[in-house]
């Protein structure tokens, strides 16, 4: 019985690169602006060579929205394919559970599990935020390897602690390494890399950095090389700008590992960003309205960089009007996995290869549950299908209707003069909300 494995196992290590399966890499920042990107922003402050070479390697997507305003449903819709009220994350997962506004639903496949029974190796660096303990850490749900950090935010980049709890560890082991955070992250995903390279078996990497998220504390030395350069620019900015550059440079090791070991030619790498930018924290999200948090573009357009060899033709753009957790779909697409019938997301793996988007119209949902006296633990929602724009930015407020062909910034309320178009809308919302509503957000009382 053991040797028709072994011929296959055998078989599979002497492929050409071209005949084997692809490897997956997902790159995701914190709270990283439409605009804090040097390839996103035609005059610049930030230098960010690595992110744009990658960019100059491969497709740039103009046109991509986060699947939330905020981490942790980004998080969850990118990892299962559906919109993050379908998966019991609308809001953000803390390690306060009086304030926690999430639960990953027990039984949903994530894309480590999906990817593990056609023989990838699937592993998690950096930040989690998806739960602190079982059934709910990535060890339980799909990934084989884990390395970095369960919680939302850390209070200091060097002491890795949340709220005096220290959150960081290997698989399910509690560690305490020195050093900035993504530093740690950036040679721990290197070290995978190389991993990875030894045993040949085809891979899936989720990276994650907790940068820029605040608390902005880059290390001293990109901070003064930023002032430097740049004596202009506001504290606030300097700070972020020095924080995204170091993450950066972190990225370029990534890659330079990537391609040392010689997996660069059949190796997928995408990059993105969990939400808008914080304008709290002076990341850029030009020139779209708003920031983290909000429902307007600011707090949604997020960029989106797809470099594989092979499939995305070098320097290319796409105005596609997607969102991010469509990686999902387009890993198992790429990796000849089927995708799941209830998926949501989209494989962006023909537009990769040069087709044209679709013709039809692709109707684009967001939610977000937050507690505290501005939201008061309800819903807010948005929904983008074609030219309309359809939200509530609170709660409380009312529904807005935005024409983005006219009105790409979103100042122009036309709710008023387009009625039909709003019916039809909040119609559509309606049924979204039910189906988002079925999937409960707490976790199940103890003995259920």
């Amino acid at each position: 019985m053991r040797l028709p494995i072994l011929f296959t196992l055998v078989a599979a290590i002497c492929l050409p690169a071209s005949a084997q399966r692809p490897n997956f890499i997902i790159i995701l920042a914190d709270d990283l602006g439409y605009a804090d990107l040097g390839s996103y922003r035609k005059e610049a402050d930030s230098r960010t060579p690595h992110l744009d070479r990658l960019a100059a390697g491969g497709m740039r997507f103009t046109a991509m929205r986060s699947n939330c305003t905020v981490c942790s449903p980004s998080r969850a819709a990118l990892l299962t394919g559906r919109f993050p009220d379908r998966v019991g994350v609308p809001g953000v997962i803390r390690t306060a559970p009086a304030n926690s506004w999430g639960y990953l639903a027990p039984g949903i496949p994530t894309l480590g599990d999906l990817l593990r029974p056609a023989g990838y190796h699937t592993s998690v660096i950096g930040k989690w935020h998806l739960g602190l303990e079982a059934p709910n850490t990535p060890n339980e749900r799909g990934f084989d390897f884990f390395h970095g950090f369960l919680g939302d935010m850390m209070d200091s980049y060097t002491k890795h602690l949340r709220h005096g709890n220290n959150y960081l560890r290997r698989d399910r082991a509690v560690i305490t390494p020195q050093g900035h955070a993504t530093d740690l992250f950036t040679g721990w995903a290197c070290d995978q890399l190389r991993a990875r390279a030894a045993d040949r078996q085809p891979f899936f990497l989720y990276l994650a950095y907790n940068a820029p998220h605040s608390p902005i504390e880059p290390p001293a030395d990109w901070l003064a090389r930023v002032k430097e350069r740049n004596p202009g620019l506001t504290a606030a900015r300097a700070a972020t700008v020095a924080l995204v550059e170091h993450m950066d440079d972190g990225i370029g090791r990534v890659l330079a590992t990537l391609r040392e070991t010689g997996l660069e030619g059949n190796t997928m790498v995408a990059f993105s960003s969990d939400n808008g930018g914080s304008l709290q924290h002076a990341n850029l999200n030009e020139p779209w309205r708003d920031g983290k948090q909000s429902h307007y573009d600011g707090g949604l357009r997020v960029p989106l960089i797809v470099r594989w060899p092979g499939v995305a033709k070098p320097g290319t753009e796409s105005a596609y009007a997607g969102q991010v957790f469509d990686l999902f779909a387009t890993c198992l697409d790429g990796a000849g996995r089927p995708v799941p019938a209830d998926t949501d997301a989209v494989s962006l793996l023909p537009i990769l290869r040069g087709a044209p988007p679709p013709a039809a119209e692709r109707e684009l949902y967001f939610v977000r549950r937050e507690g505290g006296p501005q939201y008061g633990g309800r819903d807010y929602h948005a929904l983008v299908r074609g030219d309309w724009k359809l939200l509530q930015n609170t709660p409380y407020s009312p529904l807005e209707l935005y024409n983005l062909r006219e009105d790409p910034q979103e100042k122009i309320n036309v709710f008023a003069q387009n009625q039909r178009v709003a019916r039809e809308l909040q119609s559509r919302l309606a049924l979204h909300i039910q189906r988002g509503g079925a999937v409960p957000w707490q976790a199940p009382a103890p003995g259920k």
